[in-house]
């Protein structure tokens, strides 16, 4: 419950004839819905979300008279909140029986006064709240898998460039040894042709 510590201390100075009835429609009231809050106005409780809502009147002593300021501009049908005009209403509560047949009524009533107010009852806010955080959730799962996906490419770049270059060094390494190989049998064949060529020559003079 949403209570004010000036509201305690109004009901603590208080000595009126239904100030126990009157704090159990204050506890049905927020009770009710936990955006709904209280102060003292008028030197009296006032219920209060998006303005105020209602307020005891002190005065009366037979009964608990509450007033809802704007009570006309509740929607849906209520039956407890009587009179006339277009602006307040009131609930008249004989006893502490009479309380209790009227919850569901005054709790009907704050969700109507919410709706007005936010132009969303509790339960929608609720549902819009976890919807948000579903989104935010599928969204937050969708970054990071891009996240992963975005990795997971980066990886296989980096493996295919590596691969890349390890057949470029390959390659290079093969044409290196393929060109020492290449000088080597010149090497050998001119090594060779000398040779000959000298031992052809030491024959020719032989013969002379």
């Amino acid at each position: 419950m949403n209570t004010s510590a000036d509201v305690d201390a109004w009901f603590a100075a208080s000595d009126h004839p239904m100030k126990a009835e009157m704090m159990r429609v204050r506890e049905v009231v927020l009770k009710a819905d936990s955006r709904m809050g209280e102060c003292v106005k008028w030197k009296t409780p006032t219920f209060t979300f998006g303005g105020n809502m209602a307020s005891f009147n002190p005065n009366t002593k037979a009964h608990v008279s509450l007033m809802f300021h704007t009570g006309a501009k509740i929607p849906g049908a209520h039956p407890r909140l009587i009179g006339g005009g277009n602006t307040a209403r009131y609930m008249k509560l004989a006893n502490m029986d009479d309380i209790e047949a009227a919850v569901a009524e005054l709790e009907a009533v704050v969700a109507a006064w919410i709706e007005l107010k936010d132009g969303a009852p509790a339960k929608k806010k609720a549902a819009t709240k976890k919807k948000a955080a579903t989104t935010k959730k599928a969204t937050k799962k969708k970054a990071t898998k891009k996240k992963a996906t975005k990795k997971k490419a980066t990886k296989k770049k980096a493996a295919k460039k590596k691969a890349a270059k390890k057949k470029t060094a390959t390659k290079k390494t093969a044409k290196k040894k393929t060109a020492k190989k290449k000088t080597a049998k010149k090497k050998t064949a001119k090594k060779k042709t000398a040779k000959k060529k000298t031992a052809t020559k030491k024959t020719a003079k032989k013969k002379r």
